[in-house]
């Protein structure tokens, strides 16, 4: 059981709260108030002059599946031996050992969803994971949370390239349309032999889990909310790097959007008209954004960097720690877990030495499920802390 007092606490839900008392048990937020007496079995942590904020949140990125430093050996993101494999898991390929989720645990980052890649039309099944630990089932949150899908470029390179569909991104969206038609005809059927690739589309239309649609140019986004509206389903948008060019459009449809990655070179067509305006263009139209950098596009210990680029562009300060935070957490579905420091919630939280919105200013400690993962005073992740 711990206590922490003192602190000037940003709950993720745009408040700024001074001189609080947080206490935290059993792996949760108990209490948070300005008056609490604190129990005597409590560790006590004076956190005087620093800031606290909730465990930060990735939504879109590649951990584990996608290994830094060993090359083509360490790439298990995308099984390009067909256009559409809903039926992998990402799950099967994740390395909790790879050095990106150390990287995300000294940022402050204590929940990522991981998915595979972009080359194929439907990618397959992605998940919510906590950054610590060795086994990756003990590691979830939400699994599945989502099935990939992708339009643009990446589809028709992967495989039109080749000589093999699609080559087009009428292509793409047919290619889409006749495997969800395919798995609603799998649904109604009352004699059917298992198909995983169907069951896993079924849980698309069931609304079980959204289509997560990876989606930069405003022509291809618009395809996928008419998609949506096609088939009645759930869906996030992924990238939407024209998003600001359509932004009361994506409004009418109730989707959330991950925004970024910002910070890479406009190394495509798609991605000529990127810029730090796209977030606060759609969060002024009411649409609710996450910021990601698309880990190992941009390294995950950079997703802190984009989010002071969004408020230098005119994002407020709450505005962006949210997109990192609660809408995080709802754009992942896990709102009822993570995203905010609110009682009965998981007691992910970082203390930082200064301002969390100033790169000079560092991550002091990270706490995941209420246990200390990272402590800056030492060079490795630690079980104790002194202040």
């Amino acid at each position: 059981m711990l206590a922490i007092k003192n602190a000037t606490v940003f709950d993720g839900n745009g408040n700024t709260l001074d001189a609080q008392t947080i206490l935290i048990e059993d792996g949760k937020f108990k209490q948070i108030d300005g008056d609490l007496n604190i129990p005597d079995n409590y560790e006590v942590i004076d956190a005087g002059g620093k800031i606290i904020t909730p465990g930060l949140i990735d939504v879109h990125s590649h951990l584990g599946v996608v290994e830094e430093g060993i090359g083509s050996n360490g790439v298990d993101s995308n099984e390009t031996s067909s256009a559409t494999t809903p039926e992998v898991r990402a799950l099967d390929a994740i390395d909790p050992t790879e050095v990106g989720f150390q990287d995300c645990r000294n940022e402050g980052i204590t929940t990522v969803q991981v998915m595979p890649g972009s080359a194929n039309v439907i990618g397959g099944e992605m998940v919510v994971m906590k950054t610590v630990g060795n086994i990756v089932d003990e590691m979830l949150l939400r699994s599945p949370s989502g099935m990939k899908a992708a339009l643009g470029e990446n589809p028709k390179n992967a495989h039109g390239s080749k000589g093999k569909p699609p080559k087009t991104r009428m292509g793409i969206a047919a290619l889409l349309r006749s495997k969800l038609i395919e798995a609603q005809n799998y649904l109604n059927s009352d004699k059917k032999e298992r198909n995983l690739g169907l069951e896993n589309l079924v849980k698309v239309l069931n609304k079980e889990i959204p289509l997560r649609i990876h989606a930069h140019r405003a022509n291809d986004i618009v395809t996928a909310l008419r998609i949506k509206r096609e088939f009645d389903i759930d869906m996030s948008l992924e990238h939407g790097t024209e998003g600001h060019e359509i932004a009361e459009f994506i409004a009418k449809h109730d989707v959330p959007v991950s925004v970024g990655p910002t910070m890479s070179s406009r190394n495509k067509v798609e991605t000529k008209r990127k810029g730090w305006h796209t977030i606060k263009r759609l969060t002024d139209a009411g649409v609710s954004c996450s910021l990601t950098v698309d880990h190992p596009v941009i390294g995950v210990r950079f997703l802190r960097t984009s989010l002071v680029h969004a408020i230098r562009e005119g994002l407020s300060e709450q505005e962006a720690l949210k997109s990192i935070t609660i809408n995080a957490a709802k754009h992942l579905g896990v709102e009822d877990r993570v995203g905010s420091i609110e009682a009965g919630k998981d007691a992910d939280f970082v203390i930082w030495n200064g301002n969390p919105f100033h790169l000079q200013d560092e991550v002091e400690a990270v706490y995941i499920d209420g246990q200390l993962v990272r402590d800056k005073t030492v060079q490795s992740d630690v079980d104790t802390i002194v202040f």
